[in-house]
């Protein structure tokens, strides 16, 4: 049975800085391409970056986060995990962070692929 595990999550102060991670089990994760999402109530779950298998090369929904050294994802796929580090955290970073794998590229972002994590809640509160 697959299983993705997040955790990382926390209450943070703006300006922070975290780091979710992802235990995935089940099967072996090494050459999917695993992703984060993240969702904040109401919302629909939106795309945060993606790393693939086999060259672990690495896509944003805004590579403008990138610009600014704000968004990393990385694996390890000897431990079958993936993370995310987060860095200057603020208010709108406030959501439950979602682990999922075989993401596939689309024309204008990524669809998740059909195994979640149960998420991780971030808070970004003063």
């Amino acid at each position: 049975q697959v299983q993705l595990e997040e955790s990382g999550g926390g209450l943070v102060q703006p300006g922070e800085s975290l780091r979710l991670s992802c235990a995935a089990s089940g099967r072996s994760f090494t050459t999917s391409t695993m992703a984060w999402f993240r969702q904040t109530p109401g919302q629909a779950r939106e795309f945060l970056a993606a790393i693939t298998g086999s060259e672990s090369k690495t896509y944003f929904a805004d590579y403008s986060d990138i610009a600014k050294g704000r968004l990393y994802i990385s694996r390890d796929s000897a431990k079958n995990a993936v993370y995310l580090q987060i860095y200057d955290l603020n208010h709108e970073d406030t959501a439950v962070y979602y682990c999922n794998a075989d993401a596939l590229r689309t024309d204008t972002t990524w669809a998740p692929g059909g195994d979640w994590g149960q998420g991780t809640q971030v808070t970004v509160s003063s």
